[in-house]
C-alpha cells in the first residue's frame, strides 16, 4: 500500500487542542481534536491542566505515527501565547501552566515599574501594553518575587509552543514569535532581551533562540522526522496571507477580539497607539507586525442579546439580516448624523450601548445601527495601524467575514481600498506548516489557499 507523505501540526488553542496531518499541497488529510478539562493552580485560579495536555500530545502523536497510510516527514507546533511552562533540570514542570488571565498584584506591578519604568517607556521599548499576566515576562517576575522557592527550581522556562515541541523532540528552545508578542521581554529597538530581563537574571532561564523557519532532526516512537520549533498562533495564522500576497495589506482577524494586523508597518509604537491598545509582535521572518485590538466581537454578542430581548427575536436572528443601503441612509439622517467624523475614543462599548432601542422602527434597523456604531470604532482601530504603508487591500477573516452588514459598512468606511472577506481552512495549522515549507516540501506553495469575496463601497459613500 502506498503512503502519503505529510506534515503533522499541533494547534493548541485555549478551548480546542488539535492535531492535523497535511499533505504536500497543504490539504488536511486527518484531524484529531479534543477539549480537556481545566485545572486550578495553587491559588485556586483556573488554568490549563498541563498533565492532561502533555498526555494527549504524546499519545495522539504516537497514534498518528503508527498509521500506515501516512508517512510523517515533519512536524511543527502552534499555540496560544502569554503562557509559560517552567521545567526543572530533569525537564519536569515545577509549576502549573498559569493562565494569562490570572490576577496580578498591583503592589508587585508598582514595584516593577518603580525599578524599571516608567510604564509608558518600558511599554514603548518592548512594544507591549502593560497587561499584567498577559505579559509573560511579568509572570516570571511574579514567580521570582512571590514564590522564590519555586522559581529557584526552574532550569528553563518555555513558551507553550516550544513546550509542545519539547514533548516531541526533547529540544529546549526559545523562539521569536513567542518572545515578541506582548511579553515585555524583548527590546524591539535593541533587538535583544530588555535590560530588566538581564538585571533580574531571568535571561538565564530562557533557552537559546532557534530560528522559526528552521528545523532540527528528531526521533519519536522510532520514527525519524524534521521538527520545527513551534510558534505563536497569531503569527502562524498570518503566514498564508504573507505567502499569497506581496502588496501591502491589512488583515482584520475577527472573533471575540477584532485584531487589525499590518505586517508592513515598521514604525515604532507611539504613546497614542499604546494608549489605544496597540502592540507589535514579531512574525516568522523576524519582521514586526503592528496590531490594534478592538473588543468588537464581545460587544456584538452583548448587544444582539439585548436586541433579541427587546424585539422578541431569537439571539441569532441577525444571521438572516441582509445589508440594506436604504436603511443605512435613513439611519444617517436620524441616528448617525456625524458618522465618519467622530474622533476615535478607545472604549470597550460602542455608542450603541447607550441607544434607546424604542427609537428604532424594527429589529433590522436597530441591527444596522449596531454594526454601524461598531464600524466607527473598527474604522479608527484600522487607521491606528495604517500609517504611511498605503495598503491596497483589507482582508477580514473569522466571524465577521460572513456578516454582510459588517463587510459592506467596512467597504464604505475605506472606499479607496479593496475589501475582501477571506477564508482559510485552519489558517493557524497551515501557517505553521508553511513556516518550514522549504525544509520538508520540495514543491511550490500552492495558490488558491485563500477564498476571497469582494465587497464594493456604495456609490453614495464613495463619491
Amino acid at each position: 500500500m502506498s503512503t502519503t507523505p505529510v506534515i503533522a501540526v499541533f494547534d493548541i488553542g485555549k478551548t480546542n487542542k488539535k492535531l492535523f496531518l497535511l499533505d504536500k499541497q497543504y490539504g488536511i488529510v486527518l484531524e484529531r481534536c479534543i477539549q480537556l478539562d481545566e485545572s486550578r493552580d495553587e491559588d485556586g485560579d483556573v488554568c490549563e491542566d498541563l498533565r492532561l495536555l502533555t498526555q494527549w500530545v504524546k499519545q495522539s502523536f504516537h497514534d498518528v505515527i503508527q498509521l500506515r497510510k501516512f508517512s510523517v516527514e515533519a512536524v511543527n507546533f502552534s499555540a496560544y501565547g502569554a503562557s509559560l511552562v517552567h521545567l526543572n533540570k530533569e525537564g519536569i514542570p515545577v509549576t502549573p501552566l498559569y493562565s494569562y488571565l490570572k490576577p496580578y498584584s498591583e503592589l508587585l506591578l508598582e514595584r516593577f515599574y518603580r525599578a524599571y519604568g516608567p510604564k509608558n517607556i518600558i511599554s514603548a521599548e518592548t512594544a507591549s501594553p502593560a497587561l499584567g499576566s498577559l505579559n509573560s515576562g511579568m509572570q516570571m517576575y511574579r514567580l521570582k518575587h512571590e514564590k522564590p522557592e519555586r522559581y529557584h527550581e526552574i532550569k528553563y522556562s518555555l513558551h507553550l509552543p516550544q513546550y509542545i515541541g519539547f514533548l516531541i523532540t526533547g529540544q529546549l528552545c526559545s523562539e521569536m514569535t513567542s518572545i515578541g508578542c506582548h511579553t515585555q521581554l524583548w527590546d524591539f529597538k535593541k533587538n535583544d532581551y530588555h535590560k530588566w530581563v538581564y538585571d533580574e537574571n531571568i535571561v538565564e532561564k530562557l533557552p537559546p533562540i532557534f530560528e522559526t523557519r528552521k528545523v532540527h532532526p528528531a526521533i519519536f516512537s522510532e520514527k525519524p522526522l524534521l521538527a520545527g520549533v513551534g510558534m505563536h498562533d497569531s503569527s502562524a495564522a498570518l503566514i498564508p496571507y504573507l505567502a499569497s500576497f506581496s502588496d501591502p495589506f491589512i488583515l482584520i482577524s475577527t472573533g471575540t477580539w477584532c485584531i487589525s494586523l499590518n505586517p508592513f508597518d515598521r514604525t515604532p509604537l507611539t504613546e497614542e497607539e499604546l494608549n489605544n491598545d496597540c502592540l507589535c509582535f514579531i512574525e516568522y521572518r523576524g519582521n514586526t507586525v503592528k496590531a490594534s485590538r478592538l473588543f468588537a466581537g464581545h460587544e456584538h454578542e452583548l448587544q444582539v442579546a439585548r436586541l433579541a430581548a427587546h424585539f422578541n427575536k431569537p439571539v441569532n436572528a441577525y444571521k438572516k439580516i441582509k445589508y440594506q443601503q436604504a436603511v443605512i441612509a435613513g439611519l444617517e439622517a436620524k441616528h448617525l448624523p456625524d458618522r465618519h467624523r467622530k474622533p476615535y475614543v478607545a472604549m470597550k462599548e460602542s455608542a450603541f450601548a447607550e441607544r434607546d432601542l424604542s427609537a428604532f422602527n424594527n429589529y433590522e434597523q436597530a441591527y444596522h445601527c449596531l454594526v454601524a456604531d461598531i464600524m466607527e470604532q473598527q474604522r479608527a482601530s484600522v487607521e491606528l495601524v495604517m500609517n504611511d504603508t498605503r495598503p491596497k487591500r483589507i482582508f477580514v477573516d473569522g466571524g465577521f467575514s460572513g456578516n454582510a452588514v459588517y463587510m459592506n459598512l467596512l467597504a464604505d468606511a475605506f472606499p479607496g481600498l479593496e475589501v475582501f472577506a477571506a477564508s482559510v481552512a485552519q489558517s493557524t495549522a497551515i501557517g505553521a506548516a508553511l513556516a518550514i515549507h522549504p525544509c520538508w516540501n520540495e514543491g511550490s506553495i500552492p495558490s488558491g489557499m485563500i477564498e476571497l469575496k469582494y465587497y464594493k463601497a456604495s456609490e453614495k459613500l464613495s463619491s
